[in-house]
């Protein structure tokens, strides 16, 4: 059994776009978090009531999955490709090793609890 977690971090307007494209690669289930953030993107200046201020942390969803290890690499480019717009802020996806994954409702482990 070798299970991943994928944690992608991506602007808000991608979402339906990677959601559609992990869906035709069969992926069965994913949680989804609207999150703020920041990095290189840093914030930006905003007028609210004649003043100005600094937004630090931009509005990001993040998608969290629990996949197959043989999954890996199509899932990461999947993401990649449907989150992409080739400007700052794009995103991140981060992988890690899980070490067991349990259906509640069933009590499977494993990749069948996926």
């Amino acid at each position: 059994m070798s299970l991943q977690l994928v944690t992608a971090i991506i602007k808000p307007f991608k979402l339906d776009e990677v959601r559609t494209a992990l869906t035709d690669l069969d992926i069965r289930g994913l949680t989804v978090t609207e999150v703020k953030g920041f990095g290189r993107q840093k914030g930006h200046t905003e007028l609210y009531r004649g003043a100005e201020y600094t937004v630090d942390f931009l509005p990001k969803i993040k998608i969290e999955l629990a996949i197959d290890h043989s999954l890996l690499e199509r899932v990461v480019e999947t993401i990649t490709a449907a989150a992409r717009t080739g400007k700052i802020g794009d995103g991140k996806i981060f992988v890690q090793s899980l070490d067991n994954a349990l259906r509640i409702r069933t009590g499977e482990t494993g990749t069948e609890s996926l």
